[in-house]
């Protein structure tokens, strides 16, 4: 997606060959403009996809994942990483490590929002070792629902997530594929380095 690759050129920041920061238009200040387009962009892939619900982790995957809801036209779910006084009965819950936080949470989901008949589209900011999405993918099977595919914002394809998830079968739809973070960006698809 030309407008992310853009962003990411102009506004991200390699902290290191492993973390690259994007929080000036990703997860801690968010673009709306970009926002609405990433939402477009996953809605087109994923259109033939008879989708009812968009799943995803807060925080900075609600607002891809409410954008993609807004144009498929269906509910966002997201999981708590927290708990919460009010939601404590009928959970659907699995364990996430995260490789940027380098901790792991228990994130829930009220079983009332996610039934055997959805088909669910999991959305999340960044794909590495993919971990949050098989979480949100044990939640969706749990629920007895259908994982109906998954996309990713920014995946590191220089890490394990992305093969990971498509050898489990899984339908990925990456906006911009990271090839390598060393001496810049390189996107896979041009592999042309960004200083």
């Amino acid at each position: 997606m030309k407008l992310l690759k853009e962003k990411i050129q102009s506004e991200g920041k390699v902290l290191s060959d492993q973390v690259l920061k994007v929080d000036s238009f990703l997860n801690h200040q968010i673009d709306p403009v970009l926002m609405v387009e990433i939402g477009k962009e996953f809605a087109k892939r994923f259109e033939a996809e008879q989708i009812t619900k968009v799943l995803t982790i807060e925080s900075s995957g609600i607002a891809p994942g409410l954008m993609a809801a807004l144009e498929l036209k269906v509910p966002v779910v997201f999981a708590r990483k927290r708990k919460s006084l009010t939601l404590i009965d009928d959970l659907l819950t699995a364990e996430v490590h995260s490789f940027t936080k380098n901790e792991t949470n228990q994130i829930s989901v009220s079983r009332k929002y996610i039934g055997k008949n959805d088909h669910v589209l999991i959305i999340d900011d960044f794909l590495a070792n993919g971990q949050a999405a098989l979480a949100l993918a044990e939640i969706v099977n749990e629920a007895g629902a259908k994982v109906s595919g998954m996309g990713i914002v920014i995946e590191k394809s220089f890490q394990p997530g992305g093969d990971l998830l498509r050898e489990k079968g899984f339908k990925i739809e990456s906006l911009a594929r990271i090839a390598s973070l060393a001496g810049g960006v390189s996107f896979v698809e041009e592999m042309e380095v960004v200083r």
